[in-house]
């Protein structure tokens, strides 16, 4: 879900924790290297629109497309509401595995304040990328990043990346909303682009305990508006790129099994 949620959301109106942390990179020092990324960026030419995938046009219109819908779900109540209050311990997981000033690819837009506090966590040494195939995603994550020197957004399909390499790259709640053959090639697109001794950090769903008292409820949720998330309960990620031998591979599960984190470190 990207933490772009499935839920009927009501607009909470403006999170203070949103607003302290535009604050907080208001006042950082904008470093001649962030400007020299912000406008090279901005300057770049302007690559061809990527097309919509048909699946995210038949499953997820309403939650991704809509412009309307994506200003009601995109805060941070209804993302801890739909992540049964799991989103900052998840968020802070992610976290622990990439360094301050390092450069950072993030492979979808996210609802909620995700991208801002990757952002400050980066710092402004560093650089944040995000990309993602929806132009709707785009603006409104470029709206939420507006003066953070040291992040871009790209209208850019993860599936063809320009080449880059990254010293680390987060895949926070996208792969439960892939077709498995979508699974697999941006799975594969993701180590790709990670440098040697850097690591793609993939967080999402996982199947929970059998007694987890949840876990009825998030299947009927997941037969009802995930119609991809289930294979998360019967493959492991790595499994989608044949346990690629390029890396090391680490897997940690939270709250009784129901979510997932899984580190791939390249080695050098």
């Amino acid at each position: 879900m990207r933490s772009r949620v499935r839920a009927l959301a009501v607009d909470t109106g403006v999170n203070g924790k949103y607003q302290s942390a535009q604050i907080r990179l208001a006042r950082r020092r904008v470093t001649p290297q962030a400007r020299v990324f912000a406008s090279s960026a901005l300057a770049s030419p302007r690559t061809r629109a990527p097309g919509i995938p048909d699946y995210l046009q038949r499953t997820y219109h309403w939650a991704y497309l809509d412009p309307r819908n994506a200003k009601y779900l995109d805060h941070e109540l209804v993302v801890k509401t739909i992540l049964w209050r799991q989103h900052h311990r998840l968020e802070q997981a992610t976290f622990a595995e990439i360094e301050p000033e390092q450069h950072v690819l993030q492979s979808a837009c996210v609802y909620g304040n995700f991208s801002l506090t990757l952002a400050e966590h980066i710092g402004p040494e560093g650089r944040l990328e995000i990309v993602d195939v929806a132009e709707v995603q785009v603006q409104n994550c470029r709206r939420k990043l507006a003066g953070c020197n040291h992040a871009v957004v790209r209208h850019e399909d993860v599936l063809h990346l320009r080449g880059e390499t990254f010293d680390a790259v987060c895949c926070y709640f996208l792969m439960h909303e892939l077709p498995d053959d979508y699974k697999r090639g941006v799975a594969a697109a993701l180590l790709d682009s990670v440098r040697p001794g850097g690591k793609v950090v993939f967080v999402d769903y996982h199947k929970p305990h059998w007694a987890h008292p949840l876990k009825i409820v998030t299947s009927l949720i997941f037969d009802t508006l995930e119609p991809y998330a289930k294979s998360l309960w019967h493959t492991e990620i790595s499994a989608f790129v044949g346990n690629d031998s390029r890396f090391a591979w680490q897997k940690e599960t939270y709250f009784g099994d129901l979510y997932q984190k899984v580190v791939a470190t390249r080695r050098e």
